[in-house]
Protein backbone atom coordinates (compact mmCIF):
# COMPACT_ATOMS: atom_id res chain seq x y z
CA UNK A 1 0.00 0.00 0.00
CA UNK A 2 1.32 3.43 -0.93
CA UNK A 3 1.84 5.94 1.88
CA UNK A 4 -1.27 8.07 2.46
CA UNK A 5 0.54 11.23 1.36
CA UNK A 6 0.98 9.61 -2.08
CA UNK A 7 -2.68 8.59 -2.30
CA UNK A 8 -5.01 10.88 -4.22
CA UNK A 9 -7.98 9.29 -2.43
CA UNK A 10 -6.50 10.03 1.01
CA UNK A 11 -5.75 13.62 0.06
CA UNK A 12 -9.24 14.12 -1.34
CA UNK A 13 -10.64 12.61 1.86
CA UNK A 14 -8.94 15.40 3.82
CA UNK A 15 -10.68 17.94 1.59
CA UNK A 16 -14.09 16.27 2.12
CA UNK A 17 -13.69 16.27 5.91
CA UNK A 18 -12.81 19.94 5.78
CA UNK A 19 -16.01 20.57 3.80
CA UNK A 20 -18.04 18.81 6.49
CA UNK A 21 -16.30 20.78 9.24
CA UNK A 22 -16.81 24.14 7.51
CA UNK A 23 -20.49 23.21 7.18
CA UNK A 24 -20.69 23.12 10.98
CA UNK A 25 -20.50 19.35 11.51
CA UNK A 26 -18.12 17.49 13.80
CA UNK A 27 -16.91 13.90 13.76
CA UNK A 28 -18.46 11.96 16.65
CA UNK A 29 -18.68 8.35 17.86
CA UNK A 30 -21.62 7.24 19.99
CA UNK A 31 -22.28 3.95 21.76
CA UNK A 32 -25.94 3.27 21.02
CA UNK A 33 -25.96 0.12 23.17
CA UNK A 34 -23.52 -2.36 24.71
CA UNK A 35 -22.69 -3.89 21.30
CA UNK A 36 -22.78 -1.12 18.73
CA UNK A 37 -20.87 2.10 18.15
CA UNK A 38 -21.91 4.50 15.40
CA UNK A 39 -19.62 7.12 13.88
CA UNK A 40 -21.29 10.17 12.39
CA UNK A 41 -20.89 13.78 11.41
CA UNK A 42 -23.35 15.97 13.27
CA UNK A 43 -23.81 19.45 14.70
CA UNK A 44 -22.72 20.10 18.29
CA UNK A 45 -25.58 19.90 20.82
CA UNK A 46 -25.15 23.56 21.81
CA UNK A 47 -25.54 24.49 18.15
CA UNK A 48 -28.83 22.62 17.83
CA UNK A 49 -30.08 24.26 21.02
CA UNK A 50 -29.33 27.75 19.70
CA UNK A 51 -30.73 27.31 16.18
CA UNK A 52 -34.27 26.06 15.68
CA UNK A 53 -34.15 24.05 12.47
CA UNK A 54 -35.68 20.71 11.42
CA UNK A 55 -33.46 17.65 11.53
CA UNK A 56 -32.34 15.71 8.46
CA UNK A 57 -30.75 12.24 8.51
CA UNK A 58 -28.68 11.17 5.48
CA UNK A 59 -28.18 7.41 4.96
CA UNK A 60 -25.49 6.37 2.48
CA UNK A 61 -25.44 3.49 0.05
CA UNK A 62 -23.19 0.47 -0.22
CA UNK A 63 -19.61 1.44 -0.99
CA UNK A 64 -17.39 4.05 0.64
CA UNK A 65 -18.31 5.66 3.96
CA UNK A 66 -20.86 8.44 4.27
CA UNK A 67 -18.58 11.42 3.62
CA UNK A 68 -17.84 10.20 0.09
CA UNK A 69 -21.53 10.07 -0.85
CA UNK A 70 -23.06 13.19 0.73
CA UNK A 71 -20.59 16.10 0.47
CA UNK A 72 -22.70 18.24 -1.85
CA UNK A 73 -25.85 17.59 0.16
CA UNK A 74 -24.15 18.54 3.44
CA UNK A 75 -22.95 21.82 1.96
CA UNK A 76 -26.40 22.56 0.50
CA UNK A 77 -28.72 21.47 3.32
CA UNK A 78 -26.93 22.68 6.47
CA UNK A 79 -28.31 26.25 6.19
CA UNK A 80 -31.86 24.81 6.29
CA UNK A 81 -31.55 21.73 8.53
CA UNK A 82 -29.58 20.22 11.37
CA UNK A 83 -27.92 17.51 9.29
CA UNK A 84 -26.85 14.11 10.67
CA UNK A 85 -24.61 11.89 8.53
CA UNK A 86 -23.85 8.50 10.10
CA UNK A 87 -21.79 5.64 8.79
CA UNK A 88 -23.98 2.55 8.69
CA UNK A 89 -22.74 -0.43 10.69
CA UNK A 90 -19.46 -1.83 9.27
CA UNK A 91 -18.86 1.26 7.18
CA UNK A 92 -16.34 3.89 8.21
CA UNK A 93 -15.81 3.64 11.95
CA UNK A 94 -19.22 2.18 12.83
CA UNK A 95 -19.03 -1.31 14.31
CA UNK A 96 -20.94 -3.90 16.29
CA UNK A 97 -20.44 -7.14 18.19
CA UNK A 98 -23.92 -8.25 17.17
CA UNK A 99 -24.33 -11.07 14.64
CA UNK A 100 -27.27 -9.29 12.99
CA UNK A 101 -26.65 -8.34 9.35
CA UNK A 102 -30.01 -7.21 7.93
CA UNK A 103 -31.16 -3.81 6.73
CA UNK A 104 -33.71 -3.97 9.57
CA UNK A 105 -30.83 -4.15 12.06
CA UNK A 106 -29.30 -1.09 10.38
CA UNK A 107 -32.64 0.73 10.71
CA UNK A 108 -32.95 -0.16 14.41
CA UNK A 109 -29.38 1.05 14.96
CA UNK A 110 -30.05 4.38 13.25
CA UNK A 111 -33.21 4.81 15.31
CA UNK A 112 -31.25 4.20 18.51
CA UNK A 113 -28.65 6.72 17.34
CA UNK A 114 -31.24 9.46 16.89
CA UNK A 115 -32.66 8.65 20.33
CA UNK A 116 -29.19 8.97 21.87
CA UNK A 117 -28.83 12.33 20.12
CA UNK A 118 -32.23 13.33 21.57
CA UNK A 119 -33.59 14.15 18.13
CA UNK A 120 -37.32 13.58 18.49
CA UNK A 121 -38.44 14.10 14.88
CA UNK A 122 -36.51 14.12 11.63
CA UNK A 123 -36.69 13.73 7.88
CA UNK A 124 -34.65 10.95 6.31
CA UNK A 125 -32.94 10.56 2.93
CA UNK A 126 -31.56 7.18 1.93
CA UNK A 127 -29.68 6.37 -1.25
CA UNK A 128 -29.34 2.82 -2.64
CA UNK A 129 -28.73 0.49 0.36
CA UNK A 130 -29.49 3.47 2.60
CA UNK A 131 -32.93 3.63 0.99
CA UNK A 132 -33.69 0.12 2.29
CA UNK A 133 -32.72 1.36 5.76
CA UNK A 134 -34.77 4.55 5.39
CA UNK A 135 -37.86 2.55 4.39
CA UNK A 136 -37.65 0.35 7.48
CA UNK A 137 -37.02 3.33 9.75
CA UNK A 138 -40.11 5.05 8.38
CA UNK A 139 -42.21 1.89 8.77
CA UNK A 140 -41.02 1.21 12.34
CA UNK A 141 -41.08 4.81 13.64
CA UNK A 142 -43.91 6.75 11.95
CA UNK A 143 -44.13 9.02 15.00
CA UNK A 144 -40.48 10.08 14.63
CA UNK A 145 -39.70 9.92 10.93
CA UNK A 146 -41.43 12.74 9.08
CA UNK A 147 -40.88 13.01 5.33
CA UNK A 148 -38.96 10.27 3.52
CA UNK A 149 -36.73 10.49 0.44
CA UNK A 150 -35.67 7.22 -1.19
CA UNK A 151 -33.13 7.70 -3.96
CA UNK A 152 -32.04 5.03 -6.44
CA UNK A 153 -33.07 2.26 -4.08
CA UNK A 154 -34.74 -0.95 -5.21
CA UNK A 155 -36.51 -1.70 -1.95
CA UNK A 156 -38.86 -3.79 -4.11
CA UNK A 157 -36.01 -5.94 -5.46
CA UNK A 158 -36.71 -9.57 -6.41
CA UNK A 159 -34.18 -12.34 -6.85
CA UNK A 160 -34.83 -12.02 -10.59
CA UNK A 161 -33.71 -8.36 -10.45
CA UNK A 162 -30.53 -9.49 -8.73
CA UNK A 163 -29.85 -12.02 -11.48
CA UNK A 164 -30.50 -9.39 -14.15
CA UNK A 165 -27.96 -7.10 -12.48
CA UNK A 166 -25.38 -9.90 -12.52
CA UNK A 167 -26.03 -10.37 -16.22
CA UNK A 168 -25.60 -6.64 -16.97
CA UNK A 169 -22.33 -6.67 -15.05
CA UNK A 170 -21.18 -9.99 -16.53
CA UNK A 171 -20.45 -11.12 -12.98
CA UNK A 172 -21.06 -14.36 -11.11
CA UNK A 173 -21.93 -12.89 -7.71
CA UNK A 174 -23.11 -9.62 -6.26
CA UNK A 175 -19.98 -9.23 -4.13
CA UNK A 176 -17.85 -8.78 -7.26
CA UNK A 177 -19.99 -5.78 -8.19
CA UNK A 178 -20.60 -4.09 -4.85
CA UNK A 179 -17.29 -4.98 -3.15
CA UNK A 180 -14.68 -4.66 -5.91
CA UNK A 181 -11.22 -6.05 -5.21
CA UNK A 182 -9.55 -4.99 -8.45
CA UNK A 183 -9.44 -2.00 -10.78
CA UNK A 184 -11.37 -4.00 -13.38
CA UNK A 185 -14.19 -4.78 -10.95
CA UNK A 186 -14.39 -1.16 -9.79
CA UNK A 187 -14.47 -0.03 -13.42
CA UNK A 188 -17.47 -2.33 -13.97
CA UNK A 189 -19.26 -0.86 -10.95
CA UNK A 190 -18.54 2.66 -12.18
CA UNK A 191 -20.01 1.86 -15.62
CA UNK A 192 -23.20 0.67 -13.92
CA UNK A 193 -23.46 3.51 -11.40
CA UNK A 194 -22.40 6.58 -13.39
CA UNK A 195 -23.83 7.75 -16.70
CA UNK A 196 -20.60 9.38 -17.91
CA UNK A 197 -17.92 7.11 -19.29
CA UNK A 198 -14.73 7.03 -17.26
CA UNK A 199 -12.44 5.11 -19.61
CA UNK A 200 -9.73 7.75 -19.28
CA UNK A 201 -9.26 7.08 -15.56
CA UNK A 202 -6.07 5.01 -15.16
CA UNK A 203 -5.99 1.72 -13.30
CA UNK A 204 -3.66 3.05 -10.61
CA UNK A 205 -6.35 5.50 -9.48
CA UNK A 206 -9.01 2.78 -9.39
CA UNK A 207 -6.58 0.59 -7.43
CA UNK A 208 -6.09 3.45 -4.97
CA UNK A 209 -9.88 3.67 -4.53
CA UNK A 210 -10.13 -0.09 -3.94
CA UNK A 211 -7.36 0.01 -1.33
CA UNK A 212 -8.56 3.11 0.49
CA UNK A 213 -12.35 2.74 0.23
CA UNK A 214 -13.27 -0.94 -0.19
CA UNK A 215 -10.76 -2.99 1.80
CA UNK A 216 -12.09 -2.73 5.37
CA UNK A 217 -14.65 -5.09 6.92
CA UNK A 218 -15.06 -7.03 3.69
CA UNK A 219 -16.29 -10.20 5.42
CA UNK A 220 -18.95 -8.30 7.36
CA UNK A 221 -20.02 -6.32 4.29
CA UNK A 222 -20.44 -9.54 2.33
CA UNK A 223 -22.70 -10.75 5.12
CA UNK A 224 -24.68 -7.50 4.86
CA UNK A 225 -25.18 -8.07 1.12
CA UNK A 226 -26.38 -11.60 1.73
CA UNK A 227 -28.68 -10.32 4.48
CA UNK A 228 -30.67 -8.01 2.20
CA UNK A 229 -34.27 -9.18 1.92
CA UNK A 230 -35.25 -10.18 -1.63
CA UNK A 231 -38.61 -11.45 -2.84
CA UNK A 232 -38.63 -14.76 -4.70
CA UNK A 233 -38.47 -14.56 -8.48
CA UNK A 234 -42.14 -15.31 -9.07
CA UNK A 235 -43.52 -13.69 -5.94
CA UNK A 236 -45.44 -10.45 -5.85
CA UNK A 237 -43.41 -7.94 -3.88
CA UNK A 238 -45.19 -7.11 -0.64
CA UNK A 239 -44.20 -3.82 0.93
CA UNK A 240 -46.28 -2.07 3.54
CA UNK A 241 -47.25 1.42 2.32
CA UNK A 242 -45.70 4.22 4.37
CA UNK A 243 -47.76 6.71 6.35
CA UNK A 244 -45.38 9.56 5.56
CA UNK A 245 -45.09 11.70 2.46
CA UNK A 246 -42.50 9.91 0.31
CA UNK A 247 -40.34 11.19 -2.53
CA UNK A 248 -38.57 8.80 -4.88
CA UNK A 249 -35.65 10.26 -6.83
CA UNK A 250 -34.15 8.23 -9.67
CA UNK A 251 -31.69 8.58 -12.50
CA UNK A 252 -33.20 7.70 -15.86
CA UNK A 253 -30.11 5.66 -16.78
CA UNK A 254 -29.75 3.72 -13.53
CA UNK A 255 -28.31 0.27 -14.29
CA UNK A 256 -28.20 -0.94 -10.69
CA UNK A 257 -31.92 -0.45 -10.06
CA UNK A 258 -33.51 0.35 -13.44
CA UNK A 259 -36.18 3.05 -13.66
CA UNK A 260 -39.00 0.52 -14.05
CA UNK A 261 -38.38 -0.47 -10.43
CA UNK A 262 -39.04 3.13 -9.37
CA UNK A 263 -42.46 3.13 -11.04
CA UNK A 264 -43.38 -0.15 -9.35
CA UNK A 265 -42.11 1.09 -5.99
CA UNK A 266 -44.22 4.24 -6.29
CA UNK A 267 -47.36 2.11 -6.59
CA UNK A 268 -46.35 -0.13 -3.69
CA UNK A 269 -45.62 2.69 -1.24
CA UNK A 270 -49.04 4.29 -1.54
CA UNK A 271 -50.85 7.42 -2.62
CA UNK A 272 -48.57 9.77 -0.66
CA UNK A 273 -45.60 8.82 -2.84
CA UNK A 274 -44.30 10.87 -5.77
CA UNK A 275 -41.49 10.13 -8.23
CA UNK A 276 -38.95 12.56 -9.69
CA UNK A 277 -36.67 11.38 -12.49
CA UNK A 278 -33.40 13.18 -13.19
CA UNK A 279 -32.34 12.84 -16.81
CA UNK A 280 -28.84 11.90 -17.91
CA UNK A 281 -27.91 10.44 -14.53
CA UNK A 282 -27.52 6.88 -13.36
CA UNK A 283 -27.34 5.41 -9.84
CA UNK A 284 -25.89 8.45 -8.04
CA UNK A 285 -27.96 11.48 -9.14
CA UNK A 286 -27.02 13.25 -5.89
CA UNK A 287 -23.46 13.35 -7.26
CA UNK A 288 -23.99 13.49 -11.03
CA UNK A 289 -26.51 16.34 -10.89
CA UNK A 290 -26.38 17.55 -7.32
CA UNK A 291 -27.95 20.94 -8.10
CA UNK A 292 -31.15 19.41 -9.47
CA UNK A 293 -31.22 16.67 -6.85
CA UNK A 294 -30.79 19.12 -3.99
CA UNK A 295 -33.47 21.51 -5.24
CA UNK A 296 -35.99 18.72 -5.83
CA UNK A 297 -35.42 17.36 -2.32
CA UNK A 298 -35.47 20.80 -0.64
CA UNK A 299 -38.75 21.71 -2.34
CA UNK A 300 -40.25 18.43 -1.13
CA UNK A 301 -38.98 18.72 2.45
CA UNK A 302 -39.80 22.40 2.86
CA UNK A 303 -43.18 22.26 1.11
CA UNK A 304 -46.43 21.88 2.99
Amino acid sequence: MAPSFLSFVSLYGIYIRRCFATSGLTSQSIDIDDDTTIHLWAPNPDQTAQEQKPALLLLHGFGPSAIWQWRRQVQFFTPYFHVYVPDLVFFGNSKTKSKERSEVFQAVSMGKLMEKLQVKKYHVIGTSYGGFVAYHMAKMCPDKVEKVVIASSGVNMRKADNMALLKRANSENIEEIMLPETATQLRTLTHLAVSKRMNIIPDFLFNDCVTQLYSENRKEKMELLRGVTLADCNDTVKLAPLQQDVLLVWGDQDQIFPLKMAHELKELLGKKTKLEVIENTSHVPQIENSTKFNNIVRNFLCGS
